[in-house]
């Protein structure tokens, strides 16, 4: 929006004392056939943030003030708002009606999967997020009046992050190849986070491939961490990124296991990510070892 940035150190130089979160919207789609473009959408995402965040932290040192305003992710999503956009409005009132029913492809789920690591990489500061939406309307969950529910591609990654992601977020230095790309610029083929847990020893590691077309041979070094085995290595990608699951084929799309993660007595993960992926890898403690 022309007003963004500006909008926000306005009302912050007015409000700021009694302000607790800013509250950010986003939705990505993929235009097209550009798949290269859609791919890098956590890249906006990461500037959005980043952006909201500074202006904040500005009025924070112009007004002198100890108090910190977070950010609040409140609505994020893979949506084709311009479908919805095009479609004529309804006639008469409808009880119900189907609406905004989006079919998610595997390069959605990629994408969705991609916006998490990036919203767990700045959970210093989005301190409260919320998907957008859970049932149906743009959901990783979809009904049928009277009939089955089935899981959606980008139910996977959220259902596996959220059961994954534990403790504190470790954010890695990442050494990998570049796409140029004419909305982004260079985009990194690979984009990565982690967490750990001290307690119980367990940690998340979560990545993307972004290439199109080659696998990435992926290492990470754990070897500060207490963990020291594989528990699980799932990872969600298809030889046709569009796939999708239907009523007909609920399981078309799911995560399957990844039989190349291995973690060496050298404290280096290895993996091998499929192009256009996600891959949730879990370690935990194995006290034998």
């Amino acid at each position: 929006m022309p007003t963004f940035g500006e909008w926000e150190r306005v009302v912050l130089e007015h409000c700021y004392d009694v302000v607790d979160y800013v509250s950010c919207h986003a939705y990505y789609q993929i235009h097209g056939d550009d798949l290269g473009t859609f791919l890098a959408s956590s890249l906006d995402m990461e500037k959005f943030i980043a952006t909201v965040a500074g202006t904040a932290d500005h009025i924070k040192a112009k007004r002198r003030s100890d108090k910190t305003i977070n950010l609040s992710f409140d609505e994020w999503n893979v949506w084709y708002v311009d479908e919805h956009m095009e479609a004529d409005p309804p006639t008469t009132w409808e009880v119900a009606p189907h609406a905004l029913e989006n079919v998610y492809t595997v390069a959605d789920a990629v994408v969705v999967g991609n916006l998490l690591i990036t919203l767990l990489k700045h959970a210093d500061r989005v301190t409260a997020v919320s998907l957008a939406q859970l049932v149906n309307a743009i959901a990783p969950i979809m009904t049928e009046p009277e009939g089955p529910a089935w899981r959606q591609t980008t139910f996977h990654p959220f259902a596996a992050t959220s059961r994954l992601a534990r403790g504190v977020v470790l954010e890695p230095r990442i050494e990998c190849g570049t796409y140029v790309n004419d909305t982004y610029g260079e985009v990194p083929l690979v984009d990565a986070v982690a967490t750990f847990e001290e307690e119980s020893g367990q940690g998340g590691v979560f990545l993307v491939n972004r290439d199109t077309s080659s696998v990435a041979s992926v290492e990470v070094d754990v070897s500060k961490l207490s963990a020291n085995k594989v528990a699980q290595a799932l990872t969600l990608s298809d030889d046709d990124v569009f796939a999708v699951n239907t009523v007909e084929q609920p399981q078309r799309v799911h995560l399957h296991p990844n039989p190349g993660a291995n973690l060496g007595t050298d404290g280096i993960l290895r993996v091998e990510l499929p192009a256009v992926s996600w891959t949730a890898i879990s370690l935990s403690v194995d006290s034998a070892a």
